[in-house]
């Protein structure tokens, strides 16, 4: 998202009360809102747009919310913050590998999701800004080009989610730091993001799983102990 171009967003929800409701505070967050009512709509009108932001729920009545982001992350970076009515781990867990970068649970707070999508303004806007100042970086057989935001591990550009690109583009711009959860929550979600820092486990899972990375013996991002990550030299 950029100074000079509306963020668009798109709301997929089945109730019509809450699209209305998370629509009218999107707008009033500066976005421009589409919605859709079921999964099978929502696939179709990510596909005819580019979007910043998908607010989705998980339980819709066609094509449930995990398989809708499987299906969006085919073809779109857009930041997916998924919606359930459960708080339970599995729903995070699966969420999250179908390419979900965040959640709430409902029944939720206005001033919850409002700073959700504050923290994406900021963290896209923070990402434009890096993107001009960073260069290549390579570990070994890893290469990160952060500002064309790709991966590629042995020559292979790697499929990474927003988040999980913003982790280790957080990692490889400062490879000796140790950073704690706290520390890469504020810089990948923001300094408002509502949460626990169980968050950051779980998308460094994913991303260690892109890498090939062996959690007991990784060549790039390394576990330090009471604290949290830093990035190895590679292999």
């Amino acid at each position: 998202m950029s100074g000079t171009t509306t963020p668009r967003a798109l709301v997929v929800d089945d109730a019509p009360e809450n699209r209305m409701l998370v629509s009218a505070l999107l707008v009033q967050q500066g976005f421009d809102v589409e919605q859709a009512a079921d999964g099978a709509a929502a696939v179709h009108a990510a596909s005819l747009h580019a979007h910043d932001l998908i607010v989705l729920d998980l339980g819709l009545p066609d094509i449930d919310g995990v398989e809708v982001c499987r299906r969006v992350r085919a073809f779109s970076d857009a930041h997916v913050l998924m919606l359930t009515a459960h708080d339970t781990e599995l729903d995070k867990v699966v969420g999250f590998e179908a390419g979900a970068d965040d959640y709430v649970t409902k029944p939720f707070s206005v001033a919850e999701l409002v700073g959700r999508v504050k923290a994406v303004r900021r963290r896209t806007a923070g990402n434009a800004t890096a993107a001009r100042t960073h260069h290549v970086r390579r570990f070994g057989t890893l290469t990160v080009d952060a500002p064309a935001r790709e991966v590629q591990l042995d020559d292979v550009t790697l499929e990474l989610t927003r988040i999980e690109f913003d982790l280790l583009d957080t990692l490889t711009a400062a490879p000796r730091v140790a950073f704690s959860r706290a520390q890469l929550l504020e810089r990948v979600w923001g300094e408002n993001w509502f949460g626990d820092d169980h968050l950051v486990d779980v998308h460094i899972s994913n991303l260690r799983r892109k890498l090939a990375d062996d959690p007991r013996s990784p060549d790039f991002v390394c576990t330090v102990r009471g604290v949290g990550y830093r990035m190895g030299a590679g292999r």
